[in-house]
């Protein structure tokens, strides 16, 4: 009988783990489905995109940022009051392309069809994405205390991550308030070493800091990364937060904020064709600005609005940017104790410049009267410029330029 006992007692304390594990396992199931319900909202109609996205057409009142209490009983604003205007906006802008007979770059999906009117395109999240982050609270999000460039300090450098390095190469302006920016960002397909780095070519509009934990960033360009994507294509992206990156914010539309209103344009969708060395050269033109009637900061792709982030999302941004990044960044994991070899850009450092390296052109800001005006007193930055690095100029066809990027580890960058 004892012996008994003793058995049944020991396929208990064995059996137990097992059905902790379940439960577990069942309840990471059950926040991930609820997790898509939220995100994945039903379609008027899907396309299947060659890349293997889906792209569900979704009736634009019923996009996700809805789901946002502050935005319940939001007016969709389907034009801005205002845009930025300004004397190089049309003709310098297009010089390059008229000049060259550049094509534009359009989105992978469009390949296989378009959304109809009054809905918006939406890349399906599926549940391989989520399960990639790990968890679902940290989903779509920053890694926490990822650097950026700190606003209240007087040397202008970049705060480094507990965990990972994130390094750059970027030019910025803080001497002013900024209602906006525009700029020709070149797009390239870089190479990712590890799953978990990315290698993007961005705008960051913010104000706040990082240290005092009120930072406000309104971030979008370009972005290679498999841990967000599953794959190494070079898709367009967005990226908001008010709260130094602690619990707000996030990539495109994975939590309810960005309003979208454009039926061309799919957030986190693959960008073609891309440029290549000593090849054809593609761009893309990103404006964000600041609505002066409602405050709303929208944002323009190519020739599209793409939609607006509503002014209560934010707090420091309210009354304009305090400064203004373009560039580009990475994250080094630095595995086996080597730099990693994730590209910047093109991979090729800036004196290599056209159709070599990767650049930004036609810097400009928009200015407290709504205009575009070229970016002034740029400065730059770039943490170790043996691995990446960065050089600025100007001239009549190009406006404020600079190239940018590098190869990572080489015999400079070990």
């Amino acid at each position: 009988m004892k012996l008994l006992k003793v058995l049944v007692v020991l396929i208990f304390l064995l059996l137990a783990p097992c059905k902790t594990a379940a439960r577990i396992c069942l309840k990471k199931k059950l926040r991930v489905q609820n997790l898509l319900k939220c995100l994945d909202k039903p379609p008027h109609k899907s396309i299947k995109s060659p890349d293997g996205d889906i792209i569900d057409c979704i009736p634009i009142s019923c996009q996700p940022a809805f789901d946002h209490p502050l935005l319940q009983n939001h007016k969709i604003q389907l034009v801005p009051s205002y845009h930025p205007d300004g004397p190089f906006d049309e003709q310098r802008g297009n010089s390059l392309k008229s000049s060259e007979g550049l094509k534009p770059i359009t989105q992978l999906w469009r390949l296989n069809g378009n959304c109809d009117e009054g809905t918006i395109p939406v890349r399906r999240t599926k549940r391989e994405d989520v399960l990639r982050h790990g968890s679902t609270k940290i989903f779509g999000k920053k890694k926490k205390k990822i650097n950026v460039l700190r606003s209240n300090s007087t040397e202008d450098q970049h705060d480094l991550d507990t965990q990972y390095e994130h390094q750059h190469a970027t030019a910025f302006v803080n001497e002013d308030n900024y209602f906006g920016t525009q700029a020709n960002i070149n797009v390239w397909k870089p190479k990712v070493q590890q799953p978990n780095e990315f290698s993007v070519s961005q705008i960051w509009i913010a104000a706040g800091s990082i240290g005092a934990g009120d930072l406000n960033t309104i971030e979008a360009g370009w972005m290679v990364s498999q841990e967000l994507f599953g794959d190494n294509n070079t898709r367009l992206f967005t990226f908001w937060t008010r709260d130094a990156y602690k619990s707000t914010g996030c990539y495109n539309l994975r939590c309810s904020a960005f309003i979208h209103i454009s039926k061309y344009v799919a957030l986190g969708a693959t960008l073609i064709p891309v440029s290549s060395y000593n090849g054809a050269q593609y761009d893309i033109v990103i404006l964000i600005w600041k609505d002066p009637n409602d405050g709303n900061w929208w944002m323009r792709y190519n020739n599209e609005n793409i939609g607006y982030w509503p002014a209560s999302l934010f707090t420091n941004l309210d009354d304009g940017a305090t400064y203004i990044v373009w560039g580009g960044e990475v994250v080094n994991v630095a595995s086996g104790g080597q730099h990693t070899t994730t590209q910047m850009g093109s991979g090729n450092f800036p004196g290599e410049e056209y159709k070599k390296a990767s650049y930004f052109r036609n810097i400009q800001v928009v200015d407290g009267s709504n205009q575009l005006r070229d970016a002034k007193d740029v400065k730059t930055l770039t943490e170790q410029s043996s691995c990446y690095d960065i050089q600025t100029g100007k001239n009549g066809q190009w406006g404020t330029y600079f190239y940018y990027g590098g190869p990572g580890r080489n015999p400079k960058c070990p």
